[in-house]
């Protein structure tokens, strides 16, 4: 028994030993908060890269710093690796400063996608640096995945972070099956994390999750998959302000490898080809449009659609003014050439956006919530009228051509409409004679556009009809509102003619307005009456006059005033 005790004795220093390799802190590391919270705050709110790199490189000096980690002196460079050693402590800011040098490799590298646009070059950097990114990311998750002290959260984000980082480097080389299958093990991560944590936690991650989908939809599209560019411009409608640049970024990639097929247009029955590359990419934009409007969700993202195409016609409308004048045939005058036809077409295609567009805000105006005015759809309605007219005089537009009818009956409906509320306006404040010639001039343009009713659809005829009723309906209102309106007034007239009560001391007639605060009694300040003016008097019979001979007395005074003139001078010597 005593054997027992002491064999047991001996053993329980072995058991504390055991416990005591066990590490007793565990370091964890929310990297997905941490790096959004840093990006919102200093700079990718506005996509500004170069703002957000300076303040990593300031972060990672200041960690380093605090650490006591810095790698090397002023003057010699020694680097040093995070390892499993300085995580002992607990201390998990070595594993921040992991993420930090991911961080500031990455906005370098999309800083300098930004400049290759203008500078092709500059892509040899940016795929260094994006190796540099996904270097650093893989030893974060290679050391947390190792490690005994890090918690499971912190392993599955270490490794979502580092797949997505590589599915970035992949889709920047064109390297699509390996992007999509890095993207998608950091989607997988990050829904299972969405799903294990609360929920207020969870939204983060559900929206990291969306944020992957368009690159995964874009890597789809360029393995085969036709159906993502559709998928792509749905998320952008219906997406954040933060994926609408990507989007936009991973849509302009999709159309430029489908702009290589589209090589000419026809219109006006010719048929004009394109070789300008900016050109070919708005037009594909302009023949998907209707499908992404098929798919907005309500008018104000059909609004933005146009606003797109508005913006990228003018930057293809630009380019061909720019050939045209190197060519010298921008004013000249003769057979339209291929190149003057094509700039006549985007010329078209921007008017006849310009006319939907305002169709689509003269609707929003009128489902609003507030009541519409007459007056608030009068000036989309002059925008129509202007793009339309300024449709028949493209070059390349023949008058009497089924073309220029089409446009002319639009033309003459949207005067109506216009004419329309004008007249609305005008009732609404009594000028009932102009509303009446306004209503009848509306009248007469339904009926010129009735005469093009074979250009028409059935839409614009029906609408025609119904405003043709409308007009004449109003027509008759006003008139007789009119009417009504001179009868009222004739009583205030004779009010007007009574005389003050001054004036009529001697005649008794019943004034009501003698028992109201303000009586008829005598007219302040009295008006000003004629008077005679003041005469005037001239003396015309002094000339006439002779007057007696003075000589005498002034030859005295003259004498009289050298003698005390000389007494002046001597009188001092008397005295």
């Amino acid at each position: 028994m005593p054997a027992e005790i002491e064999k047991a004795a001996e053993d329980k220093p072995t058991d504390n030993k055991t416990t005591e390799e066990v590490p007793q802190t565990t370091v964890t590391l929310e990297i997905l908060q941490i790096i959004k919270d840093a990006q919102q705050k200093h700079g990718l709110r506005h996509g500004d890269y170069q703002r957000y790199r300076g303040y990593c490189s300031r972060r990672l000096r200041r960690l380093r710093k605090s650490l006591h980690f810095a790698q090397g002196s002023k003057h010699r460079y020694q680097g040093k690796e995070v390892t499993d050693e300085q995580l002992s402590g607990g201390e998990s800011r070595f594993l921040l400063l992991l993420v930090v040098q991911c961080e500031r490799a990455w906005a370098h590298a999309m800083q300098l996608r930004q400049e290759a646009n203008t500078e092709p070059r500059k892509r040899f950097h940016l795929f260094a640096r994006l190796k540099k990114a996904v270097k650093h990311a893989q030893g974060l998750a290679a050391l947390c995945t190792a490690s005994p002290r890090c918690d499971a959260r912190c392993k599955l984000e270490a490794q979502a972070y580092s797949a997505h980082l590589c599915g970035t480097l992949y889709t920047e080389q064109q390297q699509w099956k390996e992007a999509m299958e890095c993207l998608h093990q950091a989607q997988t991560i990050y829904e299972k994390l969405s799903q294990a944590l609360g929920e207020s936690q969870r939204l983060l991650y559900q929206q990291r999750v969306e944020e992957l989908a368009p690159s995964l939809r874009y890597c789809a599209y360029n393995i085969g998959d036709q159906s993502a560019i559709s998928d792509l411009k749905r998320m952008r409608l219906q997406g954040n302000v933060g994926m609408a640049t990507e989007l936009d970024h991973l849509i302009a990639q999709t159309r430029e490898k489908q702009a290589s097929s589209l090589s000419e247009v026809s219109w006006l029955g010719r048929v004009v080809p394109v070789r300008q590359e900016k050109v070919r990419l708005f037009l594909l934009a302009h023949q998907e449009a209707p499908k992404e409007l098929a798919q907005a969700p309500d008018t104000e993202a059909k609004i933005a659609v146009h606003e797109r195409l508005l913006m990228d016609c003018k930057d293809s409308l630009q380019l061909l003014r720019e050939e045209l004048r190197a060519e010298g045939s921008a004013g000249a005058k003769g057979p339209v050439s291929s190149l003057q036809l094509l700039h006549s077409y985007l010329c078209y295609l921007r008017q006849r956006t310009t006319v939907e567009r305002n169709l689509l805000l003269i609707r929003q105006v009128q489902e609003g919530a507030t009541k519409c005015k007459p007056q608030d759809l009068v000036r989309p309605y002059e925008i129509i009228v202007q793009n339309l007219s300024e449709m028949l005089q493209l070059p390349g537009v023949e008058e009497g051509s089924e073309f220029a009818e089409r446009v002319q009956a639009e033309l003459l409906l949207y005067k109506a409409h216009r004419v329309h509320h004008i007249g609305q306006a005008l009732a609404a404040v009594g000028r009932y004679p102009e509303t009446m010639a306004l209503y009848r001039r509306g009248l007469a343009y339904v009926q010129q556009a009735l005469a093009y009713e074979h250009n028409l659809d059935k839409d614009a005829v029906a609408s025609l009809k119904e405003l043709a009723g409308l007009l004449e309906g109003q027509e008759y209102s006003i008139h007789a509102q009119s009417i009504l309106g001179s009868t009222a007034e004739t009583p205030a007239a004779e009010d007007k003619d009574t005389k003050l009560l001054v004036d009529r001391l001697d005649t008794y007639l019943e004034d009501k307005s003698l028992g109201t605060s303000k009586p008829r009694l005598a007219s302040f300040p009295p008006s000003f009456e004629p008077i005679a003016c003041k005469p005037l008097f001239f003396d015309l019979a002094l000339n006439h006059m002779e007057f007696p001979s003075l000589e005498d007395v002034a030859d005295t005074k003259k004498n009289q005033g050298l003698t005390g003139l000389v007494k002046g001078w001597l009188g001092g010597w008397n005295k």
